[in-house]
């Protein structure tokens, strides 16, 4: 099995299916192998575990999470990618695709659909320009999640582990801590994705 952290492979992706990268959805891949199996060793995914992921793009991710955990399921927003998802990760039985916005589903039912009453673990690597949503999506939610790894901007990532109360917190960071506990877990350059992005990425764990 070819990994898709291959920057090679994941060109090849795009080009074949004539991909182009949309702003609105705030679409950065992953193509740094040590990154994903940094994320991987962080999420602390084991065969036991059941995994929500949202925004799989080609399924860089994706793939890994499907060959550690029990089930996968994994929320795209953008349609083009779906066909691509059915190639890159389509073999998997373990996995699956839903087609929506994260910030449309009602949390706890859609877990209960996926996973029957089993405790969750978020992995994602998610759009920048609306991950305080999301978060607060989930967290809000009171879903059977025990934690969340993400990866958000590095500003956001300071912002949610200072102190809250201190100049460098902020209302995220007091909403975010009344859930659980946030560390920042690495730094990931800008060279790790296609498109770099423009900021600085970090990854995060929140147990919850």
């Amino acid at each position: 099995m070819e990994k898709l952290s291959n920057p090679k492979v994941t060109i090849e992706i795009i080009q074949k299916y004539n991909f182009a990268f949309q702003k609105r959805f705030g679409q950065n891949f992953l193509i740094d192998g040590h990154v994903i199996e940094k994320i991987i060793r962080a999420a602390e995914i084991t065969k036991d575990d059941v995994v929500l992921e949202i925004g799989p793009g080609i399924g860089t991710l994706t793939q890994q999470l499907a060959l550690r955990a029990e089930k996968v399921t994994s929320v795209e927003l953008d349609q083009r990618l779906l066909p691509i998802l059915e190639e890159t990760v389509g073999e998997f039985e373990n996995l699956h695709i839903l087609h929506g916005d994260i910030l449309q589903f009602d949390v706890p039912q859609l877990l209960e659909q996926e996973f029957a009453g089993l405790h969750v673990a978020v992995c994602a690597n998610l759009p920048y320009y609306i991950t305080t949503p999301i978060l607060m999506h989930l967290l809000e939610s009171g879903a059977n999640i025990d934690s969340i790894t993400v990866m958000v901007q590095k500003e956001v990532a300071e912002k949610l582990q200072a102190p809250v109360g201190t100049r460098n917190s902020g209302a995220i960071t007091a909403a975010v801590n009344y859930y659980g506990t946030v560390e920042m877990l690495f730094t990931v350059p800008r060279d790790s994705f296609l498109p770099p992005p423009n900021v600085d990425s970090a990854f995060i764990r929140i147990d919850v």
